[in-house]
């Protein structure tokens, strides 16, 4: 895909999160220092991270980029929902990189090719490139990223429409074969229930949540079908689960 211009300009900073360079990095690393992981074993594939402003999920989020501060990976794909009113079920970025007040993330040209052909082979479509977007629900996620990582890292971002199972399932084979072999991370992007009362917010978040811990995006698509729980993010959150599996993820 060729770019339209080197770098996306923020559209969120300042109000989903600082644009104070050095204020963001303080508020980000705090995050991050604050959050006290269990005991975990294994390799880090994927991670699942909210995306409300950062005053009102920075502290869930630094839980996430925590779980792979030692990772360093050389390609990160971050899959988040689409909130904008775009027709085409996938969306990726006509840009070259994404800016935040921390700095320039180069895209991974290269990448985002071999999965817009991976996904043509399959779906008979594959990504459509935008320009200027306003979509908060994945750059939400780069500050963390890079304050999480010591070394620079190239970015593959994808923004899902179309929140279906075929497309999410495609789209994690087909991210699974894009990534195979490269020193990379996933991120899904999703926040859970919206708008509803506490305790009927607190078991449908329940039901989404022992979904993702018994590894199940079939599990996923099912508790939304029925309404037993919901995830903006639902076809991202299942595309990554159904990559990680791909990319030999246990649990």
């Amino acid at each position: 895909m060729k770019p339209v211009s080197d770098l996306r300009p923020s559209p969120i900073a300042g109000t989903w999160y600082s644009a104070d360079p050095t204020r963001l990095r303080n508020q980000v690393d705090g995050f991050l220092r604050e959050a006290v992981l269990p005991e975990m074993h294994g390799e880090v594939i994927a991670v699942i991270a909210p995306h409300a402003g950062h005053r009102y999920s920075g502290a869930v989020a630094g839980y996430a980029f925590k779980a792979v501060m030692e990772l360093n990976p050389d390609l990160v794909a971050v899959i988040s929902p689409m909130h904008q009113p775009y027709m085409q079920p996938l969306l990726t970025t006509a840009h070259r990189g994404y800016q935040t007040p921390l700095g320039a993330i180069p895209v991974d040209l290269t990448a985002v090719d071999k999965l817009d052909a991976a996904l043509k082979a399959d779906l008979g479509f594959g990504l459509t490139a935008i320009a200027n977007d306003d979509e908060h629900s994945l750059e939400i996620e780069l500050p963390f990223l890079q304050r999480a990582f010591s070394q620079p890292f190239h970015l593959l971002p994808v923004m899902v429409r179309e929140q279906t199972p075929p497309v999410a399932k495609s789209l994690g084979k087909a991210l699974a074969k894009t990534l195979s072999g490269k020193k990379a991370l996933l991120v899904a992007s999703t926040d859970l229930s919206h708008f509803y009362p506490q305790r009927v917010a607190e078991m449908m978040d329940s039901e989404m949540l022992r979904q993702i811990a018994d590894f199940s995006p079939e599990g996923v698509f099912n508790a939304d079908s029925l309404g037993s729980g919901y995830a903006c993010g639902l076809g991202a959150l299942a595309a990554v689960m159904w990559a990680a599996r791909e990319l030999g993820a246990d649990e």
